[in-house]
C-alpha cells in the first residue's frame, strides 16, 4: 500500500508526517487522531499555529491511480482490518486564515449511521449552531455511486429527498429502507457523497463523511472528524446559541487526549472485529475490545464522564459506539461476550449521554440499524434488519448520585 505524504510547509516550520498502511500494524486511524493531540492541542487562536499550516496543506503523491474504497476493503493478509488514513481534507477555520469563521458559510454533511459523524452533528446542536450551519444527512443504505459505469464497483453514501421517494433498496435489491430523516444536498444538488469529493478534486480512495463544506469556495474544508469535532467546539462562539460549553477545556485537555487514545480502541475495536476474515483476527480484536470496555466500567464506577465530574468530548466520542453496542455491533459485528446493558456504569452513563441536550436529536437508532444491516452485502446477503432488543436510552439513569 502507497504511502500518503502531506507536505505542510510554512516560513518557520515544515513537518513532514508519512503515513504508511504496511507498518502502522492497523493503528493509522489511531495514530491520526494522536497527530491530531499532540500537534493541535494548541489553542486555535495562536496566529502561527499549527492550523493555520494545514489551511495551505497538500498531498505531493497523486493519488489518481488510488480506485475508490470502502473500509470492507480494508483488509490485511492475515484477515485483519486495518483502518487506512481516509482524511485528504485537513484545514482549520480560523480568523485570518483561508477559511474563516462565518454564520451561513458552512455547511455540514453526515450520516446518523455514522459514528465518527454523529459525534459532530452532536457538538453542532450541543452548541446551538443550527442556523449557523447548514446541514445535510444522507440515506442510510449504501449505493452504486457510479450505477452507469460498470467497471466502477464503489458503493457509498447517497442523497435521497423524501418528498420525492419514500424508501430504497439495499445494493443487492434487496428490502426497501425508508427515507425519512434524510435532508438532500441543497448546496451543490449531488446525488453522492463523491461526487463532493470530485468537485474538490480529490484524488481517489476513500468518500467518507462528516464532510465541512465551504460554500463560497465550493470545497472541502476538513473531513477529519475529530477536528471538526473541536473546530465547532470552539471557532463558531460568536454565533453559537451555547458559547460557554466547551469540551475541551485547557486544564483537561491532556487528560482528554489519554482518554481519547484508549477510547479509540474501543470505537475502532468493534469494526475490527465484525470486518476479520480469520478466527485470528477476531479473537485479537474481540480481546482487546473487551478489556477497554472493562477499563470504561471501571472509570465510571467512580466519577459520572471519563475526565472526571465534567462532560467533555471524550464522552461524545465513546458514547456514539456505546448507544450502537447492543442494537448492532452485539449481533452484526459478533461482540456478543457482553452487552452494554450488562454493565450497569455503561448503560446507565450511556442514557446519561444520550438525554444531554442535543444529544439524543443527533441519534437516529432507525437509520444506524439500517445502514448496517442493508449496505454490507458479504456480511448481510438479505439486508434483514434485527427487530430487537429497541433499547430505550430516555429511561431513569443513576448518574446523578456523582452530581
Amino acid at each position: 500500500m502507497q504511502s500518503v505524504i502531506y507536505g505542510l510547509q510554512s516560513k518557520a516550520l515544515s513537518v513532514h508526517l508519512s503515513y504508511s498502511t504496511k507498518n502502522l500494524s492497523g493503528h493509522s486511524a489511531t495514530r491520526r487522531e494522536l497527530y491530531h493531540c499532540r500537534f493541535l492541542k494548541t489553542s486555535t487562536n495562536k496566529s502561527k499555529s499549527f492550523h493555520s499550516i494545514t489551511n495551505n496543506m497538500s498531498t505531493s503523491k497523486d493519488l489518481s491511480e488510488v480506485k475508490p474504497r470502502s473500509a470492507l476493503d480494508e483488509m490485511a493478509a492475515d484477515g485483519a482490518f486495518k483502518r487506512v488514513l481516509g482524511t485528504q481534507f485537513r484545514s482549520w477555520i480560523e480568523e485570518g486564515g483561508r477559511f474563516p469563521p462565518a454564520s451561513g458559510r458552512y455547511h455540514l454533511y453526515i450520516a446518523y449511521a455514522c459514528p465518527w459523524a454523529t459525534r459532530c452533528l452532536a457538538v453542532l446542536y450541543m452548541k446551538g449552531l443550527q442556523d449557523t450551519i447548514s446541514l445535510s444527512v444522507v440515506h442510510p443504505t449504501w449505493a452504486a455511486s457510479r450505477p452507469d459505469t460498470p467497471d466502477d464497483i464503489h458503493r457509498g453514501w447517497q442523497f435521497a429527498d423524501p418528498t420525492e421517494v419514500s424508501a430504497i433498496p439495499s445494493p443487492q435489491g434487496c428490502g426497501s429502507f425508508s427515507t425519512e430523516g434524510c435532508i438532500p444536498d441543497t448546496v451543490n444538488g449531488c446525488k453522492f457523497v463523491r461526487d463532493l469529493y470530485e468537485i474538490a478534486e480529490a484524488k481517489g480512495g476513500k468518500y467518507t463523511v462528516p464532510i465541512l463544506w465551504d460554500k463560497q469556495q465550493k470545497t472541502l474544508v476538513s473531513n477529519e472528524s475529530s477536528e471538526i469535532l473541536r473546530m465547532l467546539n470552539s471557532v463558531f462562539n460568536s454565533f453559537a446559541k451555547h458559547p460557554a460549553l466547551d469540551l475541551y477545556p485547557e486544564p483537561l485537555r491532556a487528560k482528554i487526549d489519554e482518554i481519547n487514545e484508549w477510547t479509540y480502541e474501543i470505537n475502532d475495536g468493534v469494526y475490527r472485529c465484525g470486518f476479520a476474515q480469520t478466527q485470528r483476527a477476531y479473537d485479537e480484536a474481540e480481546e482487546a475490545l473487551f478489556k477497554n470496555l472493562d477499563r470504561a466500567e471501571q472509570v465510571l464506577s467512580t466519577q459520572r464522564y471519563l475526565a472526571g465530574s465534567v462532560l467533555t468530548e471524550a464522552d461524545i466520542r465513546l458514547y456514539v459506539t456505546l448507544v450502537r453496542f447492543d442494537e448492532v455491533y452485539v449481533v452484526y459485528f459478533k461482540t456478543n461476550r457482553k452487552c452494554i446493558r450488562e454493565y450497569p456504569n455503561l448503560f446507565n452513563y450511556t442514557k446519561d449521554i444520550y438525554q444531554t441536550p442535543g444529544v439524543g436529536e443527533s441519534t437516529n437508532m432507525e437509520h444506524i440499524k439500517n445502514h448496517y444491516f442493508s449496505s454490507h452485502e458479504k456480511l448481510n446477503t438479505y439486508a434483514i434488519v434485527p427487530r430487537g432488543p429497541g433499547m430505550d436510552f430516555s429511561s431513569a439513569h443513576d448518574r446523578d448520585r456523582f452530581g
